[in-house]
């Protein structure tokens, strides 16, 4: 399916069977409501913004039950149910979509690829559950937080490394332990390795830390718990949700050697008044919005220059645990009828497996064993940049002749990125053997006439 025009919209859920509400964030119109969803916070996640994924802890359920669930713009009910082997909280993908990582309450993180629904990787992360995840802006490395109080910085070369990862002494690359209660949000700025990681916990501070020197660079205390953090996209400040119904400001630059009213750093508070406590926080794309989930089931939308809710929506009646701000796809043909978008969303959902519930492996350790990926490689990186372009544009021609569907063009689109690199690659070696030829050249031709002098 094709589309032509987005529409950025605001989806929210919550942890209560309350469903999925989706609002379109400049009017105010709900687009979309899906009855059954019960997701726990940061369970709630747009895969390449071509359909969602939740992952469900009922509360009434067992400990040893919880589902993975996704759902297709043009359907109201989830298309593709998975069943891990114990429930998962904080969801994370990539920004092709190819994968999907998810927390456990028992400290194991899960890696998997979505394509073929296989369960490439899983390893124990935390002593107790993992509550939160997020990518580097590369994508290279994985921070997430857990109820231990911890958070930890893991590489995904090393992940998939057998050597290395036999020769290590631990997996994570940074252990960041200075938290005492449970960690309830991180975000983390841009420039890979050397961004910045801001993780907010119950034991109402905030902390900034180094990626690159993997030490902490400033604590911030708040009056209250901190649910949720949003950073800003200049990086000059970081809001922060407490459960007081405060929206704290926070400044990242410059030091603040006097306390406000607040306490140190905190420069300002978003508040309208209610004794509600504030879950969540997402920013939309212009950055200038800010998204907050409450408490009361509602979600306001401030005007972060002005300071002011410009937009409230309800959600439910019980407190919503997830707000993501993403483009929802709309069909560039507006006489197509339901049916067929029904039609074409059960195609797609053919081909787009439920997640594994188990590594697949008859080694003996099956959690670190490295699973061989045709579309994935994770090794020989530097014969792929001479062949990779021919045996990808042979994979395109073949995913083309069988259909566009879900699945298929997910990889479609990665397989284009990737084809569109290493021509670009091939191109700079030609240049850089062309100046390279000319340089020998030209020595030469220096040489020969310096001979001929004497």
């Amino acid at each position: 399916m094709e589309f032509s025009k987005t529409m950025e919209v605001v989806m929210a859920s919550s942890k209560l069977d309350a469903g999925i509400s989706c609002f379109d964030i400049e009017t105010g119109a709900e687009q979309l409501r899906l009855k059954s969803c019960a997701s726990p916070p940061h369970g709630l996640i747009s895969l390449s913004e071509r359909f969602f994924v939740s992952s469900q802890v009922r509360e009434s359920s067992s400990s040893s039950s919880g589902s993975i669930l996704h759902w297709f713009w043009t359907k109201a009910v989830a298309d593709v149910k998975s069943f891990p082997a114990e429930p998962i909280s904080p969801l994370v993908s990539n920004s092709d979509g190819t994968y999907i990582i998810g927390g456990g309450c028992s400290g194991n993180i899960y890696l998997w690829e979505v394509a073929s629904g296989r369960l490439l990787k899983k390893w124990n992360a935390h002593y107790r559950g993992v509550t939160c995840f997020v990518l580097s802006d590369d994508e290279s490395l994985l921070i997430s937080g857990a109820e231990d109080g911890c958070v930890r910085v893991w590489s995904l070369l090393m992940i998939f490394d057998d050597i290395g990862r036999t020769a290590a002494t631990h997996l994570y690359e940074h252990n960041f332990s200075e938290h005492t209660l449970k960690v309830t949000d991180i975000v983390t700025g841009h420039g890979g390795c050397n961004a910045i990681i801001i993780s907010s916990s119950e034991d109402r501070t905030c902390k900034v830390w180094s990626l690159s020197k993997g030490k902490l660079l400033r604590t911030i205390d708040f009056p209250s718990a901190i649910n949720a953090v949003a950073l800003d996209p200049c990086e000059h400040i970081f809001y922060a949700g407490g459960k007081d119904g405060k929206i704290y400001v926070v400044s990242l630059t410059g030091e603040n050697t006097s306390a406000s009213k607040y306490g140190m750093h905190i420069v300002g508070a978003l508040s309208d008044n209610s004794n509600n406590a504030v879950t969540c926080l997402a920013f939309s794309k212009s950055g200038v919005l800010l998204v907050s989930g409450w408490e009361d089931g509602r979600i306001r939308i401030w005007d972060t220059k002005s300071k002011q809710i410009v937009r409230m929506l309800q959600h439910s009646k019980g407190q919503v645990s997830n707000v993501i701000v993403v483009h929802r796809p709309l069909n560039s043909t507006s006489q197509t009828s339901m049916a067929t978008q029904s039609s074409a969303s059960k195609r797609n959902a053919s081909l787009l497996p439920p997640l594994d519930k188990y590594v697949t492996s008859t080694d003996d350790n099956d959690d670190f064993k490295t699973v061989t990926a045709s579309q994935h490689p994770l090794s020989r990186v530097t014969d792929a940049l001479y062949c990779s372009s021919d045996v990808m544009k042979s994979q395109i021609k073949e995913l083309q002749q069988e259909g566009s569907t879900a699945a298929s063009q997910l990889e479609l689109d990665r397989l284009r990125v990737e084809c569109k690199r290493s021509l670009q690659m091939a191109e700079q070696w030609k240049r850089m053997h062309g100046d390279l030829h000319q340089y020998c050249a030209d020595e030469l031709v220096d040489c020969g006439r310096n001979g001929g002098d004497k």
